[in-house]
């Protein structure tokens, strides 16, 4: 088994490819060993010392570490991850395999098309780029002219999450929706 490895934007983050199918369907982000309880792959790499952070996408995982540097972590990480798919055990059981999409956040109904027009938006045109970069950004809700949205993987505490939510994603969403003023995060 060949897994590859790319560099995230985030400095504390790796992306692992392991060649074969994370999740069928949705994104899960753990951030804690406590979290990972359904998860036998993430309960493997959470027991890897320093790791801090697991996000799966459908076809990566984003590997988040303390304070060790990754040329310590790196290959016990792969091991990790070498050895859960050799074990056969499922990547998540039950229903947390369906990850949480885009939810259904809080805005007034009046808002509705807008909603769906900035939900279309980040699914067709921003969800992809961020998953390149293995992160995901999920709508959380609309009010007053803002947007709020999760940042999740390696978008969580980069330091370059800001720009792109102010110049990239902001500026995406107020050319297709006028009743946009503002992007945040959640």
């Amino acid at each position: 088994m060949f897994i590859q490895t790319e560099p995230t934007p985030n400095p504390s983050t790796l992306k692992f490819i392991p060649g074969k199918a994370v999740l069928a369907d949705g994104t899960v982000d753990f951030r804690g060993a406590d979290e990972a309880v359904h998860s036998p792959l993430a309960q493997r790499l959470f027991a890897v010392d320093g790791v801090t952070g697991v996000f799966l996408g459908s076809d990566f995982i984003s590997v988040t570490k303390g304070e060790m540097e990754w040329q310590h972590l790196k290959p016990a990480v792969l091991g990790a991850i070498m050895e859960h798919y050799m074990s056969g055990a499922p990547v998540v059981e039950g229903a947390e395999a369906s990850g949480d999409g885009p939810a259904e956040g809080e805005y007034d109904p009046k808002d509705e098309e807008t909603v769906n027009t900035i939900k279309e938006l980040l699914e067709t045109r921003v969800r992809p780029a961020v998953a390149n970069d293995g992160g995901d950004i999920t709508f959380h809700g609309f009010k007053d002219g803002m947007v709020y949205l999760h940042m999740r993987g390696a978008c969580a505490g980069c330091p370059s999450s800001t720009a792109t939510l102010r110049g990239g994603i902001e500026r995406l969403l107020q050319h297709f929706c006028p009743d946009v003023h503002e992007v945040r995060p959640v």
